[in-house]
């Protein structure tokens, strides 16, 4: 730790900084009828902190006061937010975290407590209510006191913590609720590490393994380290109406365009005596269409089954619109509707049709459907929106809007990082974008004790409950890499009751009619018995990361690839925002190029891999960062805009590609096609175009012939005209109609080639009455970066909005 670290470590000890925060003047008041009203307690709070240990607080409720007797005064805190930010924004840490080696200097208060003081009212209309204090996202060791009396504890940083506090408030005083943060580092030193919870993947982070809080924080490839504190989700006072509709659950059995099975299960807060009085009704309503269903309350919980005629599907995004129904529930108390709610809901079927192994020679499955129809899967990995997970939600709308801008039908929500929000899985709703969601595990050999497994299976039940009603949402998966960290280390995956029997116990308790895949590679135990790992039907395409169009990647067998990147380097506009001028280049054993690379080891591999990848396209490293820069985004365009076209012309041996990925969540060096400053690569624009639902493509060379096809994802047929030209000539190499089947390919002729051609082919097309573009790379490298810059300019100009000056710079 340098000594400015030091210096700002131990001003803790005198630095006195007054808080402004006011109570508010007048009480919220409760005025929902028969539903919950939610009262914010966000904004400014109190924020102390020390060494953890160094004070002992007797009186959480006295907290200023005992903090003024070892010379502390409160910091100004934002909630929802993080301590690192808080100590940022008042100048006790730097203003930019991300910049230099910045980041760095959160280290030593990984070792503070920290405590959260806040004053509120009682709300008007409180009394005789039942009350909860709900906080949506505590990181992470936390004990609570409301005016100086335990509440109780927690110890999960991604999922809700309530408590009741009905009868708790105070009538006409101030209430105060008090919260102490305790060390994450320091409660995993204190943990038993058997032999086999020791492996993980990388050896920075071997504290992760006992604490819930999101992986990638200890440090990571794609992340930085930054253990974190703080309320960095909203809190609130939720106040009951004396009868509510407290759980609704909603699901398809079967669905198509005639005819839709739903089934609904409910939940009630009321009285027992009444329910003789009670009846249920509920209305959806999606554009014209719309159905209706009533019963009489049995008992608090019950479960209706609705057919619904001429249902409006949800669609995954190319395969039709993403309808969706407002559902509102009302409860009757005979002809007095004393509750009401309303949801939103898509009428869907999702299946995967998987297989445990597959092989060249009898290949397995790996396919999702929906409504019945085969869904050729093009999206991205979703890795965490920011290092400091407060953030996210800010960025979510701008970040997914590049998803639909770049036609993705998938997502895959890795497990290294945190559980996304509703609001994140509304506009996937929305835009017809399918998510695969990970349990918050990742490759690591997790503890089986039963104190353990109690934690995830807590975090699996808040979770799954609370995200099941999500069309978008279709499979839950175990984790990321851990049957792969198991086998990698010589052990058998089928021991890890995490994933095989507890996860799976509370998919099937919660969300009993979506699939479940137990890991993400998943190591079947028939994989497992021949140790060839290639035998998975869905696969994490990683390997050397050598020539893109090398054998690992062509003669892969999966039909299903959840992972596989390419480095490409980010503008230079965007490295100067985070890399200091002394340090830009030249990179070579640079610590802030490797800080950012992301490496905490100080192992610069990354960027000698990024520039191996180009050195392999064009023979050489350039020397001019801007050359670099431009050389590495065309390396990973190439890249992406292949795997995708393999994927497509192998149509259905291959079932989908989840490529790695859209955004960074910090400036970084990496496989991202965007940087976190939102400055696009070359590679957007490449995959933009070649995730069109109709495609014209060129296959790579087989019997002095490229093979020409057309790919149609979509449930309509497509026709137009077609035209394949080199782009040094003008040579039109291939041209005619075409007319495609829905969700089919068709082969549209072969062009004779050499493999020391070196040629640009440009390809045009209309689907439907629409122009599209395309470009096709023939022959094999070193190709010339000056022939390849000339080339751009062609490549951008058959599409508006395509600035090929702007790359790189």
């Amino acid at each position: 730790m340098g000594s400015r670290s030091m210096l700002r470590f131990f001003l803790i000890l005198c630095l006195a900084c007054t808080a402004t925060w006011t109570m508010a003047q007048s009480s919220p008041e409760v005025t929902q009828l028969g539903q919950a009203a939610h009262i914010s307690l966000n904004g400014t709070w109190k924020l102390y902190y020390f060494p953890q240990g160094k004070i002992h607080i007797t009186s959480p409720d006295q907290l200023p006061d005992q903090m003024k007797a070892h010379g502390l005064t409160a910091l100004e805190a934002t909630v929802p937010g993080e301590t690192a930010l808080d100590l940022s924004r008042q100048g006790v840490l730097p203003t930019d975290l991300f910049f230099g080696e910045n980041i760095t200097e959160l280290k030593p208060y990984e070792l503070c407590e920290w405590w959260y003081q806040r004053e509120f009212p009682t709300p008007a209309g409180a009394a005789g209510r039942r009350v909860e204090l709900r906080f949506h996202g505590v990181d992470c060791l936390a004990t609570y006191w409301l005016n100086g009396k335990p509440l109780g504890e927690s110890q999960d940083s991604m999922i809700d913590v309530n408590f009741d506090i009905t009868g708790k408030l105070n009538a006409s005083a101030a209430n105060v609720i008090t919260i102490r943060l305790r060390s994450p580092i320091i409660e995993a030193a204190g943990k038993e590490y058997d032999p086999a919870y020791t492996v993980k993947a990388l050896d920075t982070n071997q504290e992760a393994n006992w604490i819930r809080r999101p992986p990638h924080s200890y440090g990571w490839d794609i992340m930085p380290r930054a253990v974190t504190f703080g309320l960095w989700r909203p809190v609130e006072l939720v106040v009951h109406a004396p009868q509510e509709i407290t759980g609704m659950y909603f699901t398809t059995r079967d669905a198509d365009e005639a005819h839709a099975s739903l089934i609904v299960t409910y939940q009630l807060a009321t009285e027992l005596e009444l329910i003789p009085q009670l009846s249920l009704r509920l209305h959806a309503q999606c554009g014209d269409s719309s159905f209706e269903f009533a019963q009489k309350v049995q008992f608090p919980v019950g479960r209706m089954a609705i057919d619904v005629a001429k249902p409006k599907l949800w669609w995954p995004r190319g395969y039709g619109d993403a309808n969706l129904y407002t559902v509102t529930t009302e409860l009757l108390q005979g002809d007095l509707v004393v509750a009401k709610r309303t949801d939103t809901i898509g009428v869907r079927k999702v299946d995967l049709i998987r297989t445990e192994i597959t092989t060249m020679e009898k290949p397995g499955q790996f396919m999702f459907k929906v409504n019945g129809v085969p869904i050729l899967v093009l999206g991205s990995n979703w890795v965490p929106a920011d290092a400091f997970h407060s953030r996210d939600a800010g960025r979510y709308e701008k970040i997914l809007a590049m998803f639909v801008d770049l036609k993705c039908n998938f997502l895959r929500s890795w497990g290294g990082n945190v559980y996304e929000d509703d609001a994140f899985f509304k506009i996937c709703d929305q835009h017809g974008i399918m998510v695969w969601q990970d349990f918050a595990l990742a490759n690591a050999v997790y503890p089986l004790t039963d104190d353990f497994i109690s934690l995830v299976r807590e975090e699996a039940v808040s979770v799954v409950s609370k995200l099941r009603n999500h069309p978008s949402l279709v499979l839950w998966t175990g984790d990321n890499e851990v049957d792969g960290a198991y086998l990698y280390h010589g052990l058998d995956p089928a021991h890890n009751k995490i994933n095989r029997e507890v996860l799976p116990e509370v998919v099937f308790r919660c969300d009993p009619y979506r699939p479940y895949l137990p890991s993400s590679p998943y190591i079947s135990p028939e994989v497992a018995a021949t140790g060839d790992h290639r035998l998975m039907p869905e696969e994490h395409l990683w390997g050397p990361r050598d020539y893109f169009k090398s054998t690992y990647y062509t003669e892969h067998t999966a039909e299903f690839v959840s992972e596989a990147g390419y480095h490409g380097c980010p503008s230079l506009s965007s490295l100067k925002k985070f890399i200091d001028a002394d340090h830009l280049w030249p990179n070579t054993n640079d610590p802030q190029w490797i800080l950012h690379s992301t490496d905490w080891v100080g192992n610069p591999y990354r960027l000698k891999l990024m520039a191996n990848q180009v050195q392999e396209l064009f023979g050489a490293v350039p020397g001019k960062i801007e050359d670099f820069i431009l050389a590495s985004q065309i390396s990973q365009a190439e890249a992406l805009k292949f795997l995708i076209e393999m994927t497509r012309l192998r149509k259905w041996r291959s079932t989908g590609l989840v490529w790695w990925n859209v955004m960074d969540g910090w400036p970084q060096i990496s496989d991202a096609i965007v940087d976190y400053y939102f400055n696009k690569k070359l590679a957007y624009y490449y995959i933009r175009r070649v995730q069109d639902p109709v495609v014209v493509m060129v296959d790579e060379p087989k019997n002095w012939h490229c093979r020409v096809a057309v790919g149609d994802d979509s449930r309509e047929d497509a026709s137009g005209h077609y035209r394949v030209w080199d782009a040094d000539t003008g040579e039109t190499l291939l041209e005619g109609d075409y007319s495609v089947k829905a969700n089919e390919n068709l082969e549209l002729g072969q062009i004779p080639v050499f493999h020391s051609g070196k040629r640009l082919f440009l390809i045009n097309w209309t689907a439907n009455g629409k122009s599209f573009a395309n470009h096709y790379l023939q022959g094999l490298p070193p190709f010339s970066l000056e022939q390849y810059k000339s080339w751009l300019d062609k490549i951008a100009a058959m599409e508006e909005g395509f600035d090929a000056a702007s790359i790189g710079k």
